[in-house]
């Protein structure tokens, strides 16, 4: 095997308050079946998101990524260190630039606010799902510092739009139709501005029937953009 023929490892970081074993769930099998490898890393706040990029940068191009939060870190490291990237997987990003009253800031603010004054057992009442279980299962993991990692995200910057212009390595971009707090309209708005990228779609539902549709729909869309494969952006994983 040639160095040209050696298929770079995909770095994929969590949302607010997930973790690792969530990134699993949803890139190892597709990444796997794939002939790629995925390192999860187990960092918990946007400072330990960045150094654990920093820390598995290996004079080896990577491709970064992540779900929401993990997206905007990802796309901010490829930004600032272009010459480290393969490409980037964005999975339901949340907003472009600072957060402001974007829906998933307000509900990490408010999630904050209730595990702070109700605790976290009564915070995630009327919760249900798929989403409510991982929740039930991620956020005890955060201990004391769940409500302090909640407001850290709330007010964390995703890239700005000349960020993303300038962004030109291949990018994936994986959106949910169905997600009030992650719009899809957020992650077209993300498309319109990469140059190199393209979109796959998924809905709530089915990443509750399978993790791993998240994951699919992230590594179609950025072998598309990768040139690796021929769909139109418009095609949708149901």
């Amino acid at each position: 095997m040639t160095s040209r023929d050696v298929r770079p490892t995909f770095v994929v970081l969590p949302g607010t308050a997930s973790d690792e074993v969530f990134v699993r769930s949803a890139f190892a099998g597709p990444l796997a079946a794939s002939g790629f490898e995925l390192v999860a890393p187990r960092s918990r706040s946007v400072a330990a998101h960045f150094a654990a990029l920093d820390a598995l940068w290996a004079g080896k191009p990577l491709v970064v990524g992540g779900v929401s939060l993990g997206a905007h870190v990802a796309a901010r490291w490829a930004v600032r260190y272009p010459e480290r990237c393969a490409g980037v997987v964005v999975a339901l990003p949340a907003w472009v630039g600072p957060a402001g009253d974007a829906p998933a800031a307000l509900a990490a603010r408010a999630s904050a606010a209730a595990v702070d004054g109700q605790g976290l057992v009564a915070a995630l009442a009327g919760v249900d799902g798929w989403v409510g279980a991982e929740l039930r299962r991620a956020w005890p993991r955060y201990g004391d510092r769940l409500a302090d990692v909640l407001r850290e995200a709330a007010g964390s910057v995703a890239p700005a739009l000349d960020d993303l212009r300038g962004l030109d390595v291949p990018v994936g971009v994986a959106g949910c139709a169905d997600d009030p707090v992650h719009p899809l309209a957020v992650a077209e708005t993300w498309l319109a501005a990469l140059p190199r990228a393209a979109m796959r779609t998924t809905t709530l539902d089915a990443l509750g029937a399978d993790r791993s549709a998240l994951g699919r729909a992230a590594l179609d869309a950025y072998l598309a953009a990768a040139g690796a494969a021929t769909q139109s952006k418009e095609h949708t994983i149901v």
